[in-house]
């Protein structure tokens, strides 16, 4: 019977120094870089088992199992563990938080090596071969030279592309959820909204509002309000919500009359709790720029090397929608890659790849039994 990993810890490694700084694809360096990772289940003794997870613009390294005092389990708990479909009793999983995030990895919140202050705006702007290379350099650090899959939704899928187009040595399998390859002009202007909103709030103090004491939390939570309506369906709002009222009594004015304002400002005010401002405003600026199809030599190196990819999408997902699948896989198979692609059915939106479909978890453990069996 499926089960939890149970409760685990948070490890912290340095991998970068100030005198081996991580040099980044824009020729910025940084150092030091400590990364924030956890790991579940054994590595088998050939080293063949492991599964690298990527997260998505706001999770972290916890990605299963609980923490001393959790009031919920890890992001992903639903997918992995003993019997789940990555399964523990036999896969090596890994998952990191990532660089410019702010859940224990260095990003523009942790403190600035020359002045003890936190770097704000002085922090370099990233990209997702960045991501890449620090999840690589963590693997050194753990001692696996080659993953079984790397698996990740929404953001963590562009890490699972990026990593598979670059460096497809690294692993066997690519499994890639509900994500893109290139934003449209509607996704870049949401989150230019957020950025605006964190950006114009008085306490953002041009991004040194930790040095001073503040938090542009008006801001940052209405950045989460309004991208949240984005992860949800048309219909998962009607079904959940509707237009019932907040109150018995309806009472009309501009505070919280409906069900839904009360569930967005709940999820802004939560959001407070557990992000930083500036990974929100240095994250999706990664997400807006990342193209990897645009370089005329995007595919040199693997199809010198194929990796087998998974493409996955879900049909109410309004964010990234099952065209910007369509649009991964046609260029994988362009190269004449293996790759398989399906879309699967749901009704919530851009969120269904946390969730606890079966369909969506039989694909994910069928495609990930069948690479066990034929190993890395």
């Amino acid at each position: 019977m499926a089960g939890s990993v149970g409760l685990v810890e948070t490890e912290t490694v340095r991998l970068f120094t100030a005198a081996q700084p991580l040099v980044l694809v824009s020729g910025a360096t940084l150092g030091p870089v400590d990364v924030a990772y956890e790991t579940y289940g054994r590595l088998n003794a050939d080293r063949s088992n492991a599964v690298f997870i990527c997260h998505a613009l706001t999770g972290d390294a916890h990605a299963a199992g609980w923490h001393a005092g959790d009031r919920h389990p890890g992001w992903w708990d639903n997918l992995i563990g003993p019997g789940r479909p990555l399964d523990t009793d036999r896969f090596f999983v890994v998952c990191a938080n990532l660089l410019g995030g702010c859940q224990g990895t260095t990003g523009p919140s942790s403190p600035h090596p020359e002045t003890g202050r936190a770097y704000g705006l002085d922090f370099p702007l990233l990209e997702v071969a960045d991501f890449v290379t620090v999840h690589r350099a963590l693997l050194a650090h753990l001692g696996i030279e080659r993953l079984l899959a790397v698996l990740g939704g929404s953001l963590g899928g562009m890490q699972a592309l990026q990593w598979s187009l670059d460096h497809p040595e690294d692993l066997a399998n690519a499994l890639i959820v509900a994500a893109s390859s290139r934003l449209t002009a509607q996704n870049i202007a949401f989150s230019a909204v957020a950025r605006r909103a964190i950006m114009s709030d008085r306490q953002f103090r041009d991004g040194q509002y930790a040095a001073e004491g503040t938090m542009p939390a008006v801001g940052l939570a209405i950045a989460r309000m309004m991208a949240h309506i984005t992860y949800l369906s048309e219909d998962a709002f009607t079904a959940k919500f509707g237009r019932t009222s907040q109150f018995e009594t309806r009472r009309r004015g501009f505070g919280i009359d409906f069900a839904v304002e009360s569930y967005l400002d709940h999820q802004g005010t939560t959001f407070l709790e557990r992000f930083d401002a500036l990974s929100y405003l240095y994250l999706t600026r990664v997400m807006d720029y990342f193209d990897p199809f645009a370089r005329p030599d995007a595919l040199a190196a693997v199809e010198q090397r194929p990796v087998n990819h998974l493409v996955l999408s879900f049909d109410s997902d309004w964010r990234f929608s099952t065209d910007h699948a369509l649009r991964i896989t046609r260029r994988l198979e362009q190269a004449r890659l293996p790759v398989t692609f399906r879309e699967i059915s749901s009704a919530f939106g851009h969120d269904s790849f946390l969730l606890a479909d079966p369909v969506y978890h039989a694909t994910l453990r069928a495609f990930l039994d069948r690479a066990l069996e034929v190993g890395t």
